[in-house]
């Protein structure tokens, strides 16, 4: 039982992500929101048959019943249980609606009720909770656009997305490619870009950096998964520049795997593997530019990749592909600058790199990454759903 139990309001997040995964938007909201209310966070529904993916803090082995721990004084979070082979057809039709009952319970243990049920994923779990609860619709990225990505029949989803978007009372999209398509299937989106956690890299350039071998020369990094979301030809035309190469997190093995393999075998590059959330600025403290080397594809180009802020957070410049959401950061600062192909992206790093301290440059890096801050968007999700003393912070 939350110990705040009948002073403040409680936020339902059904994430679309693990908790104990990388800690990307759903999260850092969630843990942003806490401002204003309780938050019970839903990690998707796992089969005890696959222990590895059902293992969190302190847990091992199977589990054949949901869990329920607290996080925070302000979060608690629910790992439900979902049937074997949930993901399949056929067996679909019955796990949202265990999910929801897992819910239920959840919410039972705690004697709540919730303000406010934000789904972060296109699943059957809108319109459940009662006329006094604000539904809302929470897009991080295109599930149709992404689909095939994440091995899912991509009409089936469009299915479900529509059936989301009918049972919301509030949608909330990561930018504006997202929200004019839903607006074209009849809904009334906001547009709510993903933000940043200025505070976690402050103390960036004082913490002790992490080790690292000499690269030669300046050191450019990427943060993030290695994935076929990655342009490579622009990992490996910096890597030809001479320029050091720092990649901070997990590689898909299928992604580019002989491509992958002769970039990691350079004396230039530096692959680090997966690092918690808490560790990034140590490794931010080696870099001298931060890389969003993202593809053009319909997905991306419908995304907002939070680790373009957080290279500012960072005091980092940024070099990016030409992301509709990068477009817009470079309308706001310089520090953020744009490459059409590898050669260009190359010289746009080494240029970056070379401006990487001056403190005009990095002051405008700041700005424009507490303007996007996760408190901000809180403050704005709190007064969207119509939370108690949303207002009062401004």
């Amino acid at each position: 039982m939350w110990c705040s139990v009948g002073k403040r309001p409680l936020v339902v997040i059904a994430s679309g992500v693990n908790w104990d995964g990388v800690k990307g938007s759903e999260r850092q909201l969630a843990e942003a929101v806490t401002r204003y209310a309780d938050v019970l966070w839903v990690d998707p529904p796992v089969s005890p048959l696959t222990p590895r993916r059902f293992r969190g803090i302190g847990g091992r082995g199977r589990h054949w019943w949901p869990r329920l721990r607290p996080m925070s004084a302000e979060l608690r979070r629910l790992t439900p249980i979902g049937p074997p082979g949930w993901t399949r057809p056929g067996i679909r039709s019955v796990t949202w609606p265990l999910v929801r009952a897992q819910i239920r319970w959840a919410l039972y243990q705690g004697a709540r009720r919730p303000a406010a049920f934000v789904a972060c994923s296109q699943h059957a779990l809108l319109g459940y909770w009662g006329d006094e609860v604000v539904d809302v619709l929470y897009g991080t990225d295109d599930w149709v656009a992404g689909a095939e990505l994440m091995r899912q029949d991509p009409r089936r989803v469009a299915r479900q997305e529509r059936a989301a978007l009918a049972r919301a009372d509030l949608v909330l999209a990561v930018g504006p490619e997202l929200a004019r398509r839903w607006r074209d299937l009849g809904a009334d989106p906001r547009e709510f870009p993903n933000g940043c956690d200025p505070g976690a890299y402050r103390n960036v350039r004082s913490v002790e950096p992490a080790p690292l071998p000499d690269l030669g020369g300046p050191v450019a990094g990427l943060v993030g998964q290695l994935t076929d979301r990655i342009e490579i030809g622009l990992l490996e035309a910096v890597a030809d520049a001479g320029i050091g190469l720092l990649l901070v997190g997990p590689h898909e093995p299928g992604w580019e795997p002989e491509r992958v393999a002769n970039l990691l075998a350079r004396p230039n590059v530096h692959h680090t593997g997966p690092v918690p959330f808490e560790e990034l600025p140590r490794w931010m403290a080696r870099m001298d530019v931060g890389l969003t080397p993202y593809a053009d594809t319909a997905f991306n180009r419908a995304s907002f990749p939070l680790k373009t802020l957080e290279y500012l957070a960072a005091g980092l410049p940024v070099v990016s592909t030409a992301l509709p959401a990068s477009r817009r950061l470079r309308a706001e600062t310089e520090e953020v600058a744009l490459a059409a192909d590898a050669p260009a992206f190359a010289r746009a790093v080494r240029e970056a790199a070379g401006r990487v301290g001056e403190p005009e440059n990095v002051t405008q890096r700041l700005a424009v990454a507490q303007r996007h801050s996760w408190q901000a968007r809180a403050a704005e999700f709190a007064e969207l759903a119509g939370l108690p003393g949303s207002g009062s912070i401004f």
